[in-house]
């Protein structure tokens, strides 16, 4: 049975709700398959349409289609996408982002700290639609001209959260000119900074450009163990074959002690049918613990992922 850690900024009256929450964020395993909707603000069109691309991503639809064939998988996404088209996906478990900025302009003179929906507006849709509304996140820029505010914002937000019986997922990032944010000991600062905040879940970024693999992952428990019990999910990063994605995310799991995966643009830019796979393949290593030589076998199988009689991970979801 899943062992849930109850924080105590969890009043009693919200610890069932809590709990629930908790089991249908980590699809009872205690990791995370984070399937990031958010970039339709962060990124706006330049990630969902161009060469390379599969043509289905043009459409928001997709990122609902996605995380509906997951089997394990949660879409955060904003609560207006989720207003819109969450009536056609009423089993998705959702995470509803709060905050965010587009990428046009200049960077450094956005603020982005506000909160674009308060914790009651989440509660509101929630109590309307019936829908599987289980947690709030928020990102956070570490070392910017905002920095006091965001801490802040997040703060308030995580522990309105959970006085409700939400999870919350922080995205930290450094961000600066003098900062490298592949840099192990300084995400490792920010996972820390997560923990003080109360996070349930931290996203941070990973050095996937290092050329010992084995070696960073090792080098990256540090920022799991400066996360205490604040669990980490590594970023997708930027266009990977599924082999890498694959092997990466063992090492994470198995070497570093991450928590999971929360990946974007290394799903939606692929067809649904491609993401079922992958998906699939991911998930076994994820919550069931697979090796990635085995969960690469699930994600060739160009028949229904479910089909016990290809793979013995496959009837496990």
């Amino acid at each position: 049975m899943l062992k849930i850690n109850i924080p105590l900024s969890v009043p009693k009256q919200s610890q069932l709700a809590y709990q629930k929450n908790y089991a249908a964020l980590t699809n009872n395993s205690g990791n995370l398959l984070l399937i990031a909707g958010d970039q339709k603000i962060e990124h706006l069109n330049d990630d969902f349409f161009g060469a390379g691309i599969t043509p289905e991503d043009a459409s928001p639809e997709h990122l609902f289609k996605i995380a509906a064939g997951s089997k394990g998988g949660v879409l955060a996404t904003q609560l207006g996408l989720v207003a819109q088209y969450g009536k056609d996906y009423q089993n998705i478990p959702y995470i509803i982002k709060l905050n965010g900025k587009t990428n046009i302009g200049i960077n450094e003179e956005k603020n982005s700290s506000h909160c674009l929906w308060e914790i009651t507006d989440v509660l509101n849709l929630k109590k309307q639609s019936g829908l599987k509304i289980i947690g709030i996140g928020y990102t956070l820029y570490l070392g910017g001209k905002y920095e006091a505010e965001m801490l802040a914002t997040a703060a308030k937000a995580i522990n309105e959260a959970h006085q409700n019986g939400l999870t919350a997922i922080l995205w930290v990032y450094p961000r600066g000119k003098y900062i490298k944010e592949e840099d192990i000991h300084t995400i490792a600062g920010g996972a820390g900074v997560a923990a003080c905040l109360g996070a349930d879940f931290v996203k941070v970024k990973y050095p996937y450009s290092a050329k010992d693999k084995t070696s960073a992952a090792q080098k990256f428990n540090e920022v799991v163990l400066a996360a205490g019990k604040t669990k980490i999910i590594c970023v997708g990063g930027t266009k990977r074959t599924p082999k890498e994605i694959l092997d990466d995310l063992e090492k994470q799991i198995t070497i570093s002690k991450t928590a999971g995966i929360a990946i974007g643009r290394n799903l939606h830019q692929r067809s649904l049918g491609e993401v079922n796979r992958l998906n699939a393949a991911m998930g076994a290593i994820i919550f069931k613990g697979a090796k990635a030589k085995a969960a690469y076998s699930i994600y060739l199988n160009k028949k229904n992922p479910e089909n016990k009689k290809t793979t013995k991970f496959l009837g496990l979801f």
